[in-house]
């Protein structure tokens, strides 16, 4: 059976490192039930037929058997079919074949390139962004690390302090004082978040002072040897009253504005991972806004880019700071290699499906950064792309 990778920032890497040599591209929508399942192989035929017309015009000297035998190969894996996720891209060539499996539906696509077909990719960014999770009660810590797709549990570092006792060991208020142990007053068990901290009996403040001091103790651990070793954004999964404390009192740049308000012993890692998926896409909403706020400022500035033909050549002398894409538009036409590529001969033509990936692709280059804006966005210009020049 062929080996199905998931779609991670590694597999994107491994793709933009395959530049400048023969690639086919093949985007596949798929099914997991029947009797649709079974037509999946069919529409992938037709597809490969596709590739290998695309191939003809685009490489005729290339040794197509070769290239397309595993691809042919795929087509009689019946396990594969049988197991097959939402949705598959397929990246093949004289040396590599890749197949990675997409838990978001994507439209048709084969295309024959110098270089891997990656709009469709990028659009689905935000599901692969990874973070980590600290799941926090008021006298035990967990953590998690994966995407909104996976959540796996990890083990602290022993410097981390994991309940409320190893952090504050003989300095703990006894548990047989008056008060309550989870910080409630006796009118709210386990609601209302005003009211936690008032009533309890002559021991409450110094309970509630114990959940500060443990929180402040995990946050400062978990910054040093968690957050600043991954660099990864910090989700926090916590009951509403200990969100309000934790905040209060941590100093992580890691950590995400918005949580999970749950009690983290509620949920199973595949809750938890769609929880986090929810916040992740917030966060990549909220991105998307700064993007276009970028180019509102840059505009009034003078220093944008709404043309291909300029968007091109800025990207190649690594002028663009942000590019922005239509994620449904594709643009056949030609453009100047020398638009796209520095060292390329000033003579030579690159006639493309989409001229859009080709932008993404020399943007990403030369470290610019590119957005694909979904449909439910309106872009800035008329033409599928805006970039914010850095000069």
């Amino acid at each position: 059976m062929a080996r199905i990778q998931p779609f991670t920032h590694e597999t994107l890497s491994t793709l933009l490192a395959l530049n400048d040599r023969l690639n086919l591209s093949l985007y596949m929508p798929a099914h997991r039930t029947f009797p649709e399942r079974s037509q999946d192989p069919i529409r992938f035929k037709n597809l490969v037929r596709q590739l290998e017309g695309l191939l003809e015009q685009h490489s005729p000297e290339s040794p197509r058997d070769s290239v397309l035998a595993p691809f042919h190969e795929l087509l009689d894996d019946q396990s594969f079919w049988n197991t097959c996720p939402e949705s598959i891209a397929v990246f093949g060539g004289e040396e590599h074949f890749i197949v990675v499996g997409l838990h978001q539906a994507v439209r048709e696509a084969v295309i024959v390139n110098g270089h891997p077909y990656l709009k469709p990719l990028l659009r689905l960014a935000p599901v692969i962004d990874r973070c980590q999770v600290l799941c926090l009660s008021r006298d035990s810590v967990q953590m998690y690390q994966g995407t909104g797709q996976q959540m796996q549990e990890v083990e602290l570092p022993e410097a981390v302090p994991t309940r409320l006792a190893d952090a504050l060991g003989n300095e703990l208020t006894p548990r047989d004082q008056q008060g309550h142990p989870d910080g409630f007053s006796g009118g709210g068990e386990r609601g209302d978040p005003m009211m936690h901290e008032s009533g309890g009996g002559g021991k409450q403040d110094e309970i509630n002072l114990d959940r500060e001091r443990f929180f402040r103790a995990v946050d400062k651990a978990v910054t040093e040897h968690c957050s600043r070793q991954s660099s990864l954004p910090l989700v926090l999964v916590a009951l509403p009253e200990n969100q309000a404390v934790f905040r209060t009192v941590s100093h992580n740049p890691f950590l995400l504005p918005d949580g999970i308000e749950r009690d983290p012993a509620t949920l199973q890692p595949a809750q938890l991972a769609a929880a986090c998926a929810v916040v992740l896409r917030k966060r990549h909403d909220d991105g998307l806004n700064k993007a276009f706020d970028r180019y509102g400022v840059a505009l009034g500035q003078g220093a944008v880019g709404q043309h291909l033909s300029e968007i091109a050549q800025a990207a190649v002398e690594g002028r663009v700071a942000l590019l922005l894409v239509e994620a449904e538009r594709e643009i056949a036409g030609t453009i100047a290699a020398n638009a796209l590529n520095r060292e390329a001969a000033d003579s030579r033509k690159i006639h493309s499906k989409d001229v859009l990936d080709e932008l993404i692709l020399a943007v990403i280059r030369q470290g610019g950064e590119v957005v694909v804006v979904p449909p439910e966005r309106s872009m800035p210009t008329e033409t599928g792309a805006a970039a914010v020049y850095r000069y």
